[in-house]
């Protein structure tokens, strides 16, 4: 299959704070334990599975607002839990780290709703407290019901949130990479000198959206930033990402799909001066795995009876401001130019002119991506076909009943992808960003963000 037949797979679970995520509807099945999310026991135990499995991390993802635009209502969302209630995601982030030594987490954060001075701690304290296995997601937000929440009339323009964003990580940047020195910390008890004055600096910025002038509350952590991801693959996405990612969560309905987006993305960050493999892109991926291919048949016609694919397609409607509840099954959908909400969302289901009708189909489990139903061997061969055809680096695998399809993914596809050798069988050294790019604890220097270290 190639050269890059043994490329290391990334795999991170892709969960959330809350009882439904990706797969709605599935909670009601007998089995699965997602109502559990409230309890400290409920994310320790999954974080150790995890770790025994030798995942990579945990992709925590996250909203602010409520899905309300199918049939112009929270109804259907409160009632299948799509995605509210919903908890703080960072505040499980130690309780798992407490529990685990390599297991990373990725932390999804609005950088619009939080001013970056205190935010730039909080990632300080987390990379300090899970000894360097800290990531970010940077997410700019979609839903007009979060901006109303806050405060605002509605989401400010696509655009402008990244414009925004920009102005942000530039003051993180400062914060973080500048205004520490490597050696400013001394700890000379006997000198009673903790940090050297001389070796930390106040930042001074003055951007279009933010003013920041203070010393970083934190002492260097392992990491100074941590691993950057981010998920929008729209023209002002990309351009977002090529400057700031490290990792890029793509969405894509088949290989062909992910090639190209793939492709793009590092072709773009070439010319940027960065080199194409400075980021790992992902994938959302669904797999229902058993010991043999008719036991996971039988265990997904299982998952579907409990599945509701009106409940994706209300989740859907949120990501793409699109009512689908006032469309006809087989209605021709007007899904309209660029917008406010995530206009990645709904690229494909543009390009592919589907139904109302053909959504649902799409979305039978609960959710949008792309499902894999097999035995181990089976999955391997799917994976690892995603890899080499779609050009990526890895996955966030979504959950269906929880735990079983992590801990069946752990028993029946882990050891056929090792058995490939395109897994890892022992976790490596180091911080997060340093089992991911084998080129040390700190962002390499054609990221932007090192143009902003103190020489």
């Amino acid at each position: 299959m190639g050269s890059d037949v043994k490329k290391q797979i990334v795999l991170n679970a892709f969960t959330m704070n809350s009882v439904g995520h990706i797969n709605h509807g599935l909670w009601t099945h007998p089995r699965d334990r997602s109502d559990q999310y409230k309890t400290l026991d409920y994310w320790t135990s999954l974080a150790k599975t995890l770790e025994r499995g030798l995942f990579d991390g945990v992709f925590l993802a996250d909203i602010l607002g409520v899905y309300d635009v199918y049939n112009s209502s929270v109804d259907l969302t409160l009632r299948e839990a799509i995605q509210l209630p919903l908890n703080d995601p960072a505040l499980l982030v130690s309780g798992m780290a407490a529990v685990t030594r390599h297991l990373g987490f990725g932390v999804t954060v609005n950088v619009n709703n939080e001013a970056p001075y205190l935010f730039a701690r909080r990632m300080s304290t987390l990379d300090h407290l899970t000894g360097g296995r800290i990531g970010w997601n940077i997410v700019t937000g979609y839903l007009d019901s979060a901006a109303r929440a806050l405060g605002q009339d509605g989401q400010a323009a696509h655009d402008t949130r990244y414009d925004r964003a920009d102005d942000y990580l530039d003051v993180l940047y400062k914060l973080w990479e500048g205004s520490w020195d490597d050696d400013a910390v001394v700890a000379d008890r006997a000198a009673r000198i903790y940090a050297d004055p001389a070796r930390v600096r106040a930042v001074h910025h003055d951007g279009p959206y933010y003013q920041v002038h203070g010393c970083h509350l934190s002492e260097p952590s392992i990491q100074r930033t941590p691993v950057i991801f981010q998920a929008g693959t729209s023209g002002r996405g990309r351009q977002f990402a090529i400057r700031h990612a490290e990792c890029v969560f793509i969405t894509a309905t088949d290989k062909a799909s992910a090639r190209k987006t793939s492709r793009l993305l590092r072709e773009e960050l070439v010319a940027a001066g960065r080199r194409a493999d400075d980021i790992k892109i992902l994938v959302g991926i669904t797999v229902v795995a058993d010991h043999s291919r008719q036991a996971a048949e039988e265990k997904y016609a299982d998952y579907l009876r409990y599945a509701n694919p009106e409940a994706g397609l209300a989740h859907f409607s949120a990501s793409t401001g699109i009512d689908f509840s006032r469309y006809g099954m087989d209605e021709t959908i007007a899904y309209g130019g660029p917008s406010n909400a995530s206009q990645s969302a709904a690229q494909v289901a543009q390009q592919r002119g589907w139904t109302k009708r053909q959504l649902l189909g799409e979305m039978a489990i609960g959710g949008r991506y792309p499902t894999i139903v097999g035995d181990g061997s089976h999955v391997a061969d799917e994976l690892q076909s995603w890899i080499v055809e779609g050009e990526i680096d890895g996955f966030n695998l979504t959950r269906t009943v929880t735990p079983e399809s992590y801990e069946d993914f752990i028993a029946y596809v882990v050891p056929a992808l090792q058995d490939r050798g395109i897994y890892k069988t022992a976790y490596g050294e180091g911080c997060l960003r340093n089992r991911l790019f084998g080129e040390g604890d700190r962002l390499p220097s054609r990221h932007a963000g090192s143009t902003f270290r103190t020489l």
